[in-house]
């Protein structure tokens, strides 16, 4: 029978999907870090965070991948809150499959989350994505309201340009490239838009050829990986305006729009800058006219350091680097969460003034060189990576691992992987929940999703008080 009622995980405005039931369980992905003689494949697991539970805050479910080699990095649901936008309506689709792309395999896997245990329902190969669009690699995952949207970082041989490509809605068969006119675009990694300003943003980091056997020191300090923001009319799928943030902020990463519907403004983390080893968050607004303005509203130094603290590619410089490798921002769009894998932080800014972020919280879980300790474990190792933000904006979670080749850069020792919450207080703080540590051995976590949707999942088209209009 035909679904006569939208999904109950579809939210019309950011509000009411912050006071919707919170979250019981979480989605990680993990890589398997054995040894190619002995390694298995990739997982993804479900963690416990139903309050009172006799298992909460534990590893309740596994799917283990069909073949080992995928390497699991950003994963995301098939449907969502833009589904019930006005103009491209998809009420009829539910949020129960999840989109696992391997970054290393160029595979995705289906998953089907609905009554019982995760299990794959379909194999997206890399041949034929390949075949239709051009693209492998496949990166990100956001929900539309038209199709799955896909990023991938750039063509099969590992060169460029990278892009992004739809899957259709219903039985997840590749439709081809987004693109109509790429412009100067060469480079891709994140995307996001404003849907009711007809707007795309993408971010840059490198080639797979750039990034998949890890840094390559001559091409950061020549300024090679991405520092640019590129803007697209959604409408037309072609590229309206190229924005340099400047050749020294290299790898320009993570994009975090207002979900505020009625605002087109966002921000957008940047690794470092090769001129002192800082990282930067960045804002942009889109104006009347549609073109969009770019500003730097926070930056982190990097912190000094004795060169035997360091990995070899860091003694050089005599500094540990935050590395900021995610943002995170409240659905209420009142606070963002930038991670600083390299110091070991986790910054809260109050962003209710988006122009002008202020530090209200922070907390320090392992480092490259400070190793800070959990309350239920000693000395961490890895650095808070991924972080992922609960629709009530009142929990926080973590992974610490980045990308394998990448680990081994900058964590020599081995990484011990991670999965942690910490409590985002009421007067901008943030305390570390004692109670929840899941510990991974033999292989590593990556990106989180929670059940019903969370900060980074949704988008919508109704603002809080009133229907919004496309413009």
């Amino acid at each position: 029978m035909a679904r006569l009622t939208p999904d109950p995980t579809f939210y019309p405005s950011p509000a009411e999907a912050a006071a919707a039931p919170v979250e019981t369980q979480a989605y990680v992905v993990t890589l398997n870090t054995g040894t190619n003689g002995d390694r298995a494949p990739d997982a993804l697991t479900v963690i416990d965070l139903q309050e009172g539970s006799s298992s909460y805050g534990q590893v309740t479910g596994r799917l283990d991948m069909p073949d080992v080699g995928d390497e699991l990095h950003h994963f995301g649901w098939n449907a969502c809150s833009s589904a019930l936008c006005p103009w491209a309506p998809h009420p009829h689709v539910e949020r129960r499959y999840l989109l696992v792309p391997g970054l290393r395999s160029s595979n995705i896997h289906v998953v089907d989350t609905k009554g019982g245990d995760p299990r794959i329902v379909k194999t997206i190969g890399k041949d034929e994505i390949a075949s239709k669009t051009g693209y492998s690699r496949p990166h990100t995952i956001h929900c539309g309201p038209d199709g799955i949207y896909v990023s991938a970082l750039g063509n099969p041989e590992g060169d460029g340009p990278g892009g992004i490509f739809l899957l259709d809605h219903e039985d997840f068969s590749v439709k081809g490239p987004w693109e109509n006119d790429r412009g100067p675009q060469e480079l891709a990694y994140d995307f996001w838009w404003h849907l009711n300003f007809g707007t795309v943003i993408t971010s840059e980091w490198g080639t797979p050829n750039m990034v998949e056997d890890g840094l390559i020191g001559e091409l950061l300090l020549g300024n090679q990986y991405g520092h640019k923001l590129h803007v697209w009319d959604l409408d037309k799928r072609t590229h309206t305006q190229e924005i340099d943030l400047g050749p020294e902020h290299q790898m320009v990463l993570e994009l975090r729009p207002a979900h505020n519907p009625s605002k087109a403004y966002g921000f957008v983390g940047v690794v470092t800058s090769t001129a002192d080893l800082s990282a930067s968050v960045w804002l942009w607004e889109r104006a009347d006219d549609g073109t969009v303005s770019v500003e730097k509203v926070i930056s982190i130094p990097a912190e000094p350091a004795e060169a035997d603290q360091l990995p070899p590619l860091l003694q050089p410089f005599g500094a540990v680097p935050p590395l900021v490798t995610d943002i995170s921002l409240s659905v209420d769009d009142q606070d963002l969460y930038v991670s600083c894998w390299g110091t070991g932080e986790l910054k809260r800014f109050d962003v209710s003034d988006p122009k002008a972020p202020r530090e209200t919280g922070s907390v320090r879980l392992g480092g490259i060189v400070s190793k800070a300790a959990h309350p239920a474990s000693g000395p961490l190792n890895g650095g808070p990576q991924m972080v992922e933000t609960s629709r009530d904006g009142k929990r926080i979670f973590l992974t610490n691992s980045l990308y394998a080749a990448w680990d081994a850069q900058f964590y020599p020792n081995g990484i011990d992987a991670w999965f942690v919450k910490l409590d985002a207080n009421a007067d901008g703080s943030l305390t570390v929940d004692p109670n929840v540590f899941v510990p991974y051995s033999g292989e590593r976590p990556h990106q989180v999703r929670l059940s019903g949707g969370d900060a980074s999942s949704d988008s919508y088209c109704f603002p809080d008080k009133e229907p919004g209009r496309r413009s």
